[in-house]
């Protein structure tokens, strides 16, 4: 029996955090929901996640911080980033940084699952 993929969301809009957990399990994906950085880094299981789903602008810390933190414990986890606020230099950083998806709000069920499912297929590689 296959592996269903965990997908971890971490967002501190916990509307948006509800609303996105619920469609990545319309889709088939075990999820888990965090509304913190800190809650998501304090899960002892968080090597268990297939692909982080998380928001840019949080307190404490981004989601491109998150990310970053996780790369530097060589803890890294394929990552899409959700923003309402989309900036060219951010994306590109983030790109760079090896972020798999950066998402802008409003965005499709369709566009996020396509960017869930491409993060999991593709690993850590970033695009080029």
């Amino acid at each position: 029996m296959p592996v269903t993929p965990l997908v971890a969301v971490v967002d501190d809009d916990a509307s948006l955090r509800h609303a996105t957990q619920n469609l990545l399990e319309a889709a088939g994906f075990s999820t888990v929901a965090f509304g913190s950085p800190k809650g998501f880094l304090q899960w002892p299981k968080r090597r268990n996640v297939s692909c982080l789903v998380t928001d840019m602008r949080m307190p404490g810390m981004t989601g491109l911080e998150l990310f970053q933190q996780l790369v530097a414990t060589d803890d890294a986890i394929p990552t899409v980033l959700i923003t309402a606020y989309p900036d060219e230099t951010v994306r590109t950083t983030a790109r760079k940084a090896g972020i798999r998806c950066y998402l802008s709000k409003p965005f499709s069920p369709q566009q996020l699952c396509e960017c869930v499912r491409t993060a999991i297929a593709t690993g850590l590689t970033p695009k080029s």
